[in-house]
């Protein structure tokens, strides 16, 4: 069934009060089918309700499909365990792009491409120096992404299809080295270049921890992990940051300014933010004698106490990229030489027990991708303010290809949500004098 062409259309009845209306229902490949309600308001007088569009399908998309309920998700139809196994970054990037994985000589090309846009302009050097020196790493990203439209405004374009491609290729290419200088910036370190012989996960650690006066010695089971953190975060469907993204770009915004109001949106610690307050949590159980204590009060509906790192607005299984990073927290924790983490013995025996325990089985907590992530991150090195401009670097591509698949799309409109007014109704304007 094609859902622009109308072939074959299946309808939906909605009774109305005394008025009965029929709506078309278009079916995917895979997932639930839509409902198309965009003449429910000429039909009815009335507008659809809400909140937080848990029940609305925004868009047409090819790119990502979850199925919370069985824990899958699939980037172009590939399941991300296959692609964290087997692939690197960078092929991920190809395929959420593209479309299809790339040919060997396709791949060789991409990466060419990519690794010969990572260097920013020099003036941007001097465009951070603008920032307090204690200035987020999240807020000095933000900025500088936003800034890219006044250095690179011969690829703004977004009628041409060789500057959305050029476009898009900058963003994945320039973040990391964007995000390694946000970093340096905040810790009083000189900024350090990429260099176009290392992969892009090792160029990125390089980046952020070589330091001038010695040589940076490239370790490859922290650079496959940073790798594989990329691919886990790469895309995840219509969340909020790329909902933004999409939002601003049906404006016809260009797309800099579409991936500065998606790393915006990220900051949130509703979104980006959940792995370091599920880092935070462990912290705060500290031993793992003390888990009983807080598992009753997170069952306590009374306490505020909540288990961060459970649970997900989507996910109503085992979250499948948390299996994967669990695996990579064990290797890259082996690998530093820490056998005894407290943290790590917090977070197994808190997984133990939440999946044994009948509260959350039934309620479906399992554990999700921030419960190992900030451990892994806080292992290699970095702080807590630099996990969301990770999640920022790792997004790009989801981001971007989301931007090109909506502006590539000939019934893409400007978005505009319409609301339940619960205001003061029409008044007459009062003189000062006269008001009480």
């Amino acid at each position: 069934m094609d859902a622009k062409t109308g072939a074959n259309i299946k309808t939906g009845k909605f009774v109305v009060g005394d008025r009965d209306t029929t709506f078309p229902i278009y079916e995917g490949t895979i997932g639930p089918s839509v409902i198309d309600i965009g003449k429910f308001y000429a039909e009815t007088g009335m507008f659809t309700y809400d909140p937080g569009y848990t029940s609305t399908g925004s868009c047409e998309s090819k790119i990502t499909y979850i199925d919370g309920d069985e824990g899958i998700l699939l980037y172009r139809g590939y399941p991300i365990e296959q692609l964290a196994e087997h692939g690197d970054f960078l092929e991920t990037c190809y395929l959420l792009l593209y479309g299809e994985l790339p040919t060997a000589a396709q791949k060789a090309d991409f990466d060419n491409r990519v690794t010969h846009h990572t260097m920013v302009h020099e003036q941007m050097s001097r465009f951070y120096q603008g920032f307090r020196r204690d200035a987020h790493p999240m807020a000095v990203m933000t900025g500088c992404v936003g800034a890219l439209s006044a250095f690179y405004h011969d690829s703004t374009d977004i009628s041409d299809p060789t500057q959305r491609m050029i476009a898009s290729i900058r963003m994945i290419a320039k973040m990391p080295t964007i995000a390694a200088m946000a970093y340096k910036y905040s810790i009083g370190q000189p900024f350090i270049y990429p260099k176009n012989d290392l992969d892009y996960a090792t160029n990125f650690l390089r980046m952020c921890f070589a330091v001038p006066c010695e040589e940076y010695k490239p370790n490859a089971v922290l650079a496959r992990a940073m790798d594989r953190i990329f691919i886990l975060h790469a895309d995840h469907e219509q969340n909020a940051s790329t909902s933004t993204v999409r939002l601003a770009g049906s404006s016809g915004a260009n797309p800099f300014a579409c991936i500065a109001a998606g790393c915006a949106c990220l900051w949130g610690p509703a979104h980006g933010g959940a792995n370091e307050a599920a880092l935070n949590m462990l912290r705060e159980i500290g031993k793992p004698e003390r888990i009983p204590e807080y598992i009753r009060r997170a069952k306590d509906k009374n306490d505020s106490f909540r288990l961060m790192g459970f649970g997900h607005r989507v996910y109503k299984h085992y979250d499948p990229r948390a299996k994967i990073m669990q695996k990579t927290c064990h290797e890259v924790l082996s690998e530093i030489g820490v056998k005894d983490d407290p943290l790590l013995d917090v977070a197994l025996e808190l997984e133990r027990i939440a999946l044994h325990d009948d509260y959350f089985i039934e309620k479906k907590l399992y554990p999700n991708i921030d419960f190992y992530s900030g451990i892994t991150l806080k292992a290699m090195g970095f702080p807590t303010t630099m996990f969301t401009v990770l999640f920022a670097v790792a997004r790009t591509v989801g981001w971007i290809s989301q931007w090109k698949e909506m502006i590539e799309d000939p019934h893409q409109k400007i978005g505009r949500p319409r609301q339940l007014y619960t205001g003061a109704t029409q008044r007459d304007y009062v003189p000062i004098s006269r008001r009480k």
